[in-house]
């Protein structure tokens, strides 16, 4: 079965980075359209950065500027890289990819930036 995995996660603070990555397994050959998603407690889960199998991306408003999201469809696998993090940013990360018009979202992963 097709499997996402993140990793990356972690504390940091406020003006840091960090570096989330996003691996598939199972034998498929890519995804479509994969983003990144993010919940922070009482919240709903919203987009963060999405990009299309031919690369075209969008980002949330809050995160333009700042978050940039990539892929590698030979490695099958989409990062999200976060510069001067804020203490909004402070969610649990989730990877989706769509593969035949169905969704499949990793297991998350905690990002916390504070001081």
């Amino acid at each position: 079965q097709v499997q996402l995995v993140e990793s990356g996660g972690g504390l940091v603070q406020p003006g840091g980075s960090l570096r989330l990555s996003c691996a598939a397994s199972g034998n498929i050959f890519s995804f479509g359209a994969m983003g990144w998603y993010r919940q922070a407690p009482g919240k709903q889960r919203e987009l963060v950065a999405g990009i299309t199998s031919g690369g075209s991306t969008n980002y949330a408003d809050s995160v333009k500027g700042r978050f940039t999201i990539s892929r590698d469809n030979a490695k099958k696998t989409v990062s999200l890289q976060m510069n001067s993090l804020i203490p909004e940013d402070t969610a649990v990360y989730y990877c989706n990819g769509i593969l035949n018009r169905a969704n499949y979202w990793g297991q998350g992963t905690q990002v916390t930036v504070s001081s």
